[in-house]
């Protein structure tokens, strides 16, 4: 098989260092762009090359893709902290759309094959459940607004310059690799760095939130393949677990695996969605998706990870731009 060169965005991080390894075991040449503000160098295989940059940074995109002249982009790269979105605007729409952009028009000028983009159910907002692909999205932070903003602006260039894209929408992913150290997203994640800490799990209001949390064993390599599935091309894919649990289940869940008490602090409840897990039926029928793994077993493959890379320090976000509201859990 021919080596075609691939763009992976985010490679470093958690979801992107996934989806790179799979694409490898395709038989692709992976390029990995990653400014390590969330991810780490020592995610990416060695058997793909490395770029320390930023999706921001116009004149390395520009050079990259005259460089390796990419057949296929996977664009992974984002700050996923829905809540926190909110709070730093700017940050949140330079990263997650104007960044998306870039790449957007260097595909088009390059002449890139398949554009997949990594969106989100936060663009259905609190919309019906289970949410689907055929669901007018309502987007409710500034996080969902980006992410369907970026959903618009691909099928806006498809019928202009015909770029063709595949949108995933996954969520609540969670496994080996995820920050441990990030305390503004990956509720899993906080919760085992905090378990290392000895510290109380930190549940903002009742803990009654619904989420289907999705092992990326399962989500990986169907991502990967789906360029190579001429049906899912100018399509929208929901990916992820079907059984939703709430967020004091999943505490329970994740304390059992850890080998602790359950102990939480609660804090006052957020401005979230507060029932959130979606339908699957398209993504298994044309891509063959099926979950495999269980929560408590993919929790529990985590949890031996993460028991081996030890406690993270958790760093407060210094770029806040609205303080007003902002959780008190965030501001300590």
């Amino acid at each position: 098989m021919e080596k075609n060169n691939v763009l992976v965005t985010g490679g470093a991080g958690f979801i992107g260092s996934h989806v790179a390894d799979e694409l490898l075991k395709l038989g692709y040449n992976i390029i990995v762009l990653d400014d390590l503000s969330g991810g780490f160098k020592e995610n990416v295989n060695r058997q793909a090359v490395f770029v320390q940059g930023s999706i921001n940074d116009v004149d390395l995109i520009e050079q990259l893709f005259n460089q390796y002249e990419f057949e296929y982009v996977f664009h992974l790269a984002a700050y996923a902290a829905e809540g926190l979105s909110h709070f730093i605007k700017r940050f949140n729409y330079e990263n997650n759309l104007i960044g998306s952009i870039n790449l957007i028009n260097a595909s088009v000028n390059y002449g890139v094959k398949c554009f997949v983009f990594a969106s989100s159910i936060a663009v259905y907002g609190a919309n019906q459940l289970p949410m689907s692909e055929d669901m007018v999205p309502l987007p409710e932070d500034s996080y969902g607004i980006a992410k369907q903003a970026v959903e618009q602006e691909l099928k806006a260039t498809n019928e202009m310059f015909g770029l063709d894209y595949i949108i995933f929408r996954p969520h609540n992913v969670y496994g080996e690799r995820q920050n441990i150290g990030d305390k503004y997203r990956n509720v899993i994640g906080i919760f085992m760095n905090q378990i290392m800490q000895d510290k109380p799990l930190s549940i903002f209001g009742d803990g009654e939130q619904k989420r289907a949390f999705s092992y990326i064993g399962d989500i990986a390599p169907v991502i990967a393949n789906s360029i190579n599935v001429p049906e899912s091309y100018g399509e929208i894919f929901n990916i992820g677990a079907d059984e939703p649990y709430t967020v004091n289940e999943l505490a329970k869940t994740v304390c059992d695996a850890m080998g602790t008490q359950f102990k939480v602090q609660n804090f006052p409840a957020r401005n979230e969605v507060k029932l959130a897990y979606s339908a699957h039926n398209k993504v298994k029928r044309i891509l063959g998706y099926k979950t495999a793994i269980s929560l408590e077993e993919g929790i529990k493959k985590m949890a031996d990870w993460a028991k081996q890379v030890g406690a993270k320090e958790s760093m407060k976000f210094e770029n806040i731009e609205i303080e007003k509201n902002l959780p008190s859990a965030w501001k300590e």
